[in-house]
């Protein structure tokens, strides 16, 4: 089993910045590409950002340069450095993570943005 926690959510206000960590854990063979979403109240889960073993990423519309997306493999750790935060930015953001071919999702970390 593989365990994914994230950490690094709370209230901020607009224009803020917060940093979202993501660390895997458990039996880990193959960590592959890895990503962050978000669900914000009434609405479906989305894609925020990914990222390769190889570090290649991709990006929401909505969050490109405002969002980076980074990872440290010798820590099985996906990071999110969130900056100029919007009320619109609020959500519980979920890591997930494909080991080898499975798809494994962390519990989601609350991230409010006040206006």
């Amino acid at each position: 089993q593989v365990q994914l926690v994230e950490s690094g959510g709370g209230l901020v206000q607009a224009g803020g910045s917060l940093r979202l960590s993501c660390a895997a854990s458990g039996r880990i063979q193959q960590l592959n590409n890895m990503g962050w979403y978000r669900q914000a109240p009434g609405k479906s889960r989305e894609v925020v950002a990914s990222i390769t073993s190889g570090g290649s990423t991709n990006y929401a519309d909505s969050v490109k340069g405002r969002f980076t997306i980074s990872r440290d493999n010798a820590k099985n750790t996906v990071y999110l450095q969130m900056n100029s935060l919007k009320p619109e930015d609020t959500a519980v953001y979920y890591c997930n993570a494909f080991v080898i071919h499975l798809l494994y999702w962390g519990k989601g970390t609350l991230v409010t943005v006040s206006s």
